[in-house]
């Protein structure tokens, strides 16, 4: 952190002697990272990003230290899920659209409008009431359960217990990666849902039998995370798609973003964020990944 600290010590001096240059230039300092980050002294800056609960707890922190080293910068974040973020950005009504899916993959959003800014990657793990007794199940079997088909866990060799479904909410970027990778795009049974993914955690810590899934950031020792067919969400195993459950985190604008949001994406992009609070938070940076996955699923090797 200290290197972080003499980064942001540099910056404000910069700040500090900048005039109110064009936008253009202060867009190619904030690129490089060698100069301004994108917005006068004097200048207020207001940032409203919206979206993504499983990519909010990275935002936060990054706009948190952002923010401190910028004083001129308020953002706030706020949770709501990815339909939420992307119909927002589109509609003007927020500066940044957070987002766990690829914008054409949402009914309603004309993607065409926006910007994707790609700044980790998540990966997402069924979790369990750590008294179900069970930590390892196939695919076909976590299919069966969120179809109905497997009712009590007593069924996979655990305890004698009901399983209890906890879902995403429909506009839950979480739950369309989940569906899609995890179920294989089969439809789940009508059960309870929730739009948060702060509230899953605590439901299912709770709920005896419970079972749900959530981003890797969200994990703690509350929870039993499942592994499917002997693999386990770890980061070592998503960077090389061994582990199939995982997405992009997307920050999208309507449009190119102006000198001063762009200055705030190219932070969260540098390295000090990427090695720091990418990885203390339980995301994977976007350059550790070994391969690359398109809007069609399509999965090539990072050359």
């Amino acid at each position: 952190m200290k290197k972080l600290g003499l980064l942001f010590f540099a910056t404000g001096l910069l700040l500090a002697g900048c005039g109110s240059s064009g936008a253009s230039t202060e867009s190619s300092q904030a690129a490089s990272g060698s100069a301004s980050s994108g917005s006068a002294a004097t200048e207020n800056v207001e940032i409203l990003a919206v979206g993504s609960t499983a990519l909010q707890p990275l935002v936060e922190v990054a706009s948190e230290s952002y923010t401190s080293e910028n004083p001129n910068y308020t953002i706030t974040v706020q949770g709501g899920g990815s339909g939420t973020g992307l119909s927002q950005v589109e509609a003007g009504a927020v500066t940044i659209g957070n987002s766990d899916v690829f914008a054409e993959e949402k009914d309603g959003v004309d993607a065409s409008k926006l910007v994707d800014h790609k700044v980790a990657v998540v990966g997402m793990a069924p979790v369990v009431n750590k008294e179900v007794g069970v930590t390892d199940i196939s695919k076909q079997d976590l299919i069966g359960i969120f179809t109905g088909k497997i009712t009590n866990w007593s069924e996979l060799g655990g305890a004698d217990q009901e399983i209890a479904v906890i879902n995403r909410a429909s506009g839950s970027g979480t739950r369309a990666t989940f569906e899609k990778w995890g179920l294989d795009g089969a439809e789940t049974i009508q059960t309870q849902e929730q739009d948060s993914s702060g509230t899953v955690r605590k439901i299912v810590a709770e709920t005896p039998g419970a079972i749900s899934y959530l981003a890797l950031s969200y994990l703690d020792d509350t929870l039993q995370a499942l592994s499917l067919d002997g693999v386990e969400p770890t980061a070592e195993t998503i960077a090389d798609n061994q582990w199939p459950i995982w997405s992009y985190e997307h920050m999208y604008t309507n449009g190119e973003p102006d000198a001063n949001v762009k200055a705030f994406l190219d932070y969260i992009l540098t390295e000090d964020v990427q090695q720091g609070a990418v990885k203390d938070l339980g995301y994977l940076p976007i350059t550790d990944m070994k391969v690359e996955r398109s809007v069609d699923g399509d999965v090539t090797n990072v050359e």
